[in-house]
């Protein structure tokens, strides 16, 4: 980059103060991508919840056909827009509505002549005519596509994109922390499938939760329980359901309520294995070299563990018992095996980061900006 100023970075979808700690390893993933490809940044970071910007779906209703519309005119100030697409928002199943909204923002960085980049992601699944079109409109007109794992990277494909990069989940660029203490299993009870959900029976993920940890103890293992996301007004969060999951076991468990992404991080370092419902917390915990065993309730889990060369992945929604499974994985002489080669996981999920900063360090993203710009 010839410019002498800092990147002027916006980081779409990904927010470090996030109750959500998978959003807060996205948003500290992409910035540390960022400051590796680009030198010191200035990183702002916008999310579906953050107040004090254009970029709202009511203000993009106003903006709409504007040839200088207030969203246009604020993505100006950015020299380059990394869509992170919350992980695994770029998809119609949450709705057509945060699609569009997605969709509008990107169209917007087109308009103001800023380039835009989409962090390893999920790409899909799109089920209706909608969102095909405008998720094709969209991939083919974006400077940098990166996917997380090889079906997302078919869908773009099908859609009319190849990706620049097949590359892997942000956590992998954060640095691995030191243990706190010494765990045996890590158990992270999602308060989305705790609670009545599009996903899952909510009342036998309840029974299988419970069924697990009463077989662990009563083999003399070890168990505490984490909450992945925190304790927040939106009943999607795990605090509540972690409790509850300690009292119908009669509080036989350690709990952790992390304050923070960081202290989490140091909490699995220190752990023998997880189990986690909420994908990230097995992803965080692959990448500081502890073994997870996942337990699925959607399409994001598998072809991402599976491109990770990491294979234990046991799928809630066919409605099976994931508990006999998820012992044998742990419990029995298997489990050296896993131990041993979790730390590998990290270490080649590690070089593909490495591989995304060559791509977007090649890049010339900021050579319409080299001599300064005004909005």
């Amino acid at each position: 980059m010839s410019s002498q100023k800092r990147p002027n970075v916006l980081v779409l979808w990904a927010d470090p103060a996030a109750e959500n700690l998978g959003l807060q390893a996205l948003a500290a993933g992409v910035r540390a991508v960022a400051e590796r490809s680009w030198g010191e940044c200035d990183v702002t970071f916008h999310s579906h919840n953050t107040l004090g910007t254009p970029l709202r779906r009511k203000l993009a209703l106003q903006d709409f056909g504007r040839r200088a519309g207030p969203i246009a005119a604020y993505l100006r100030q950015f020299d380059v827009v990394m869509d992170t697409g919350g992980g695994d928002s770029f998809t119609d199943i949450y709705g057509v509505q945060r699609l569009l909204l997605m969709a509008y923002i990107q169209r917007a960085c087109r308009k103001a002549g800023v380039s835009l980049v989409m962090t390893p992601q999920t790409v899909g699944p799109f089920r209706t005519r909608l969102g095909r079109v405008v998720a094709s409109r969209l991939l083919t007109s974006v400077d940098v596509l990166c996917t997380r794992d090889p079906v997302s990277s078919q869908v773009a494909k099908d859609l009319g994109r190849k990706p620049n990069l097949l590359a892997t989940d942000m956590a992998f660029a954060l640095p691995r922390p030191k243990p706190v203490d010494q765990r045996d299993v890590v158990l992270n009870v999602s308060g989305l499938l705790w609670q009545s959900n599009p996903h899952v029976d909510s009342l036998r993920y309840r029974a299988n939760v419970v069924d697990l940890v009463d077989r662990l103890l009563a083999a003399d293992r070890r168990v505490t329980l984490l909450a992945h996301v925190l304790d927040s007004p939106v009943p999607d969060n795990d605090v509540p359901a972690v409790y509850e999951a300690a009292d119908a076991i009669n509080g036989k468990v350690e709990i952790v309520v992390p304050e923070d992404l960081e202290e989490a991080r140091r909490v699995l370092a220190g752990s023998r294995v997880l189990v986690g419902s909420r994908m990230h917390s097995a992803i965080n915990a692959l990448s500081v070299g502890v073994p997870a065993i996942s337990w699925s309730y959607s399409r994001k889990f598998g072809p991402l563990m599976d491109a990770l060369g990491w294979q234990h992945t046991i799928d809630l929604t066919t409605g099976c018992d994931p508990v006999p499974e998820t012992l044998q994985l742990i419990t029995t002489d298997s489990f050296q095996a896993l131990e041993e080669a979790a730390p590998g996981v990290a270490a080649s999920a590690e070089r593909e980061i490495e591989e995304m900063v060559a791509v977007l360090s090649s890049h010339d993203l900021f050579a319409p900006f080299s001599v300064g710009r005004t909005a």
